[in-house]
């Protein structure tokens, strides 16, 4: 048996206005692909022979997406492991690593970014294969992917000598992105690869190679193994330990220094959806070029990728763009500057702006809610909360609420006092009033809140109690 590692970290800012910190690429739903990133990532394991269920590393932030995307495929969300800040790949995955040989000494690991588009399972699975053989002989192996063009966005990987009775071959060296004329010769060697990011090798070899060349993340991740906070439904490595970790990628601190790397080629149509573009030249495209997606009227453009979320888009003499909108922000960019969306989003963040955090529909353990209108002194919201749900036991120090119900019924607590409310029904929240709305049954829950108030942040609520463990008990 071997361990598939989902590492599903990160925020995949380039792929801004859609992608954001609380709903990262990964675990987006893209229209053209059945269920996120995440969810394929998961699937595409289906099917390995020896493969066990996965462990999912990710930031806590997203703990709640998680078990819920893991949940619409049937899956157990019992192994997931909670990071409370980023630490990078090779922390991550020391930490998979250490829990792995805890079951089984001859633990092997298949790291898997969350957020990589594979086309072909079957080459994938035929590549997967070639490399266990090599991690059964301490090897640490990564994928080189084929290349189809001489991108300079990624890393490369120079193959050395085939190393015998197998289908891998040794590293020669590691390459970081490189500019287009070097791209250019590597391309026409035909001895270089794109880095795929994914790996295979054993929990032992990772750790004893990470030992020898970064003793420090290897003792800091051993002291925050022995610190993990074990729950019903997710694992979590406290914050104190876990910030005295170095932040490194496994390229960086084990790759690009050890003896022992090894790669596989992997032929089997992969992208890591860095930005629009890549998008665009995956999809499905008009006869000018165009991939539209949405309520899109276009005149005299090509070659762009347009796509409109919630409001129609209309685009005149545009080549080589990429606009897409969603309901709080645009944007609108060349093909050629897209790197700098990176950029955009830091500037954003720069100005507390709240476009970079979240999207006006924000995901919850419970449902979700969406902000309709958010003016000074007052704010409306449309709140779905799923059968079986319940918001916690709260109370807001300077808003009070009113609620309608405009679909299903809902159990309302306020002051120790329970209403059932059904479609077409209200109450009222008082400002400092314990209260509650809980969902018994069997079909999600939807109101309209109307909150008012001198302030309407969502760091105004006080928990009394609540199922999903998020009462600060500091």
């Amino acid at each position: 048996m071997f361990l598939p590692v989902v590492i599903a970290g990160g925020i995949g800012s380039r792929l801004w206005p859609v992608s954001r910190a609380l709903l990262p690429k990964q675990f987006i739903h893209f229209p053209q692909y059945q269920g996120s990133l995440f969810q394929n990532t998961l699937r595409r394991v289906e099917g390995i022979a020896d493969i066990s269920e996965p462990l999912v590393v990710c930031n806590a932030d997203h703990r709640f997406l998680v078990a819920e995307q893991l949940r619409e495929l049937g899956r157990s969300d019992r192994s997931i492991l909670l990071e409370p800040i980023g630490r990078n790949t090779a922390p991550a995955v020391a930490m998979a690593a250490f829990l792995a040989l805890q079951k089984n000494s001859e633990a092997i690991l298949l790291v898997l970014p969350s957020d990589h588009l594979i086309k072909n399972n079957e080459s994938f699975h035929i590549a997967v294969n070639d490399a266990v053989k090599l991690a059964r002989k301490n090897f640490l192996i990564t994928f080189g992917i084929v290349p189809g063009a001489p991108e300079t966005g990624y890393g490369y990987i120079n193959k050395g000598e085939v190393i015998e009775g197998s289908n891998g071959y040794l590293v020669s060296k590691f390459i970081e992105k490189p500019d287009k004329q070097a791209a250019e010769s590597y391309l026409a060697t035909g001895d270089y690869f794109w880095n795929s990011g994914i790996f295979i090798f054993s929990a032992k070899s990772y750790l004893d190679e990470l030992k020898t060349h970064a003793e420090d993340i290897y003792n800091s991740c051993e002291k925050a193994l022995a610190a993990i906070e074990e729950g019903e439904d997710f694992d979590r490595i406290p914050e104190r330990e876990f910030s005295e970790v170095r932040s490194d990628s496994i390229d960086f601190a084990v790759m690009e220094k050890t003896s022992k790397a090894a790669m596989v080629r992997l032929d089997a149509g992969w992208n890591d959806l860095g930005a629009w573009d890549a998008l665009w030249e995956l999809d499905q495209k008009d006869a000018e070029g165009n991939s539209i997606i949405g309520d899109v009227f276009t005149e005299g453009v090509a070659n762009s990728y347009i796509q409109a979320h919630s409001r129609m888009v209309a685009a005149v003499g545009l080549e080589d763009a990429i606009i897409v909108e969603t309901p709080d922000a645009v944007l609108v960019s060349s093909k050629e500057k897209l790197q700098s969306v990176k950029q955009i989003v830091e500037q954003i963040e720069a100005n507390d702006r709240e476009e970079c955090i979240s999207h006006t529909k924000v995901f919850r353990p419970w449902g979700s809610y969406e902000s309709i209108i958010n003016r000074d002194g007052y704010q409306v919201k449309h709140i779905i909360v799923n059968p079986g749900e319940a918001l916690s036991l709260q109370l807001h120090h300077r808003r009070a609420e009113h609620w309608t119900v405009i679909k299903g019924k809902g159990v309302v607590t306020c002051d120790g006092k329970e209403i059932t409310l059904g479609a077409n029904e209200s109450t009222f929240i008082p400002l400092g009033s314990k209260h509650r709305l809980a969902n018994p049954f069997e079909e999600a829950v939807e109101i309209i809140e109307v909150q008012v108030g001198d302030y309407l942040g969502e760091d105004d609520i006080v928990r009394f109690e609540d199922k999903y463990g998020r009462i600060d008990r500091s």
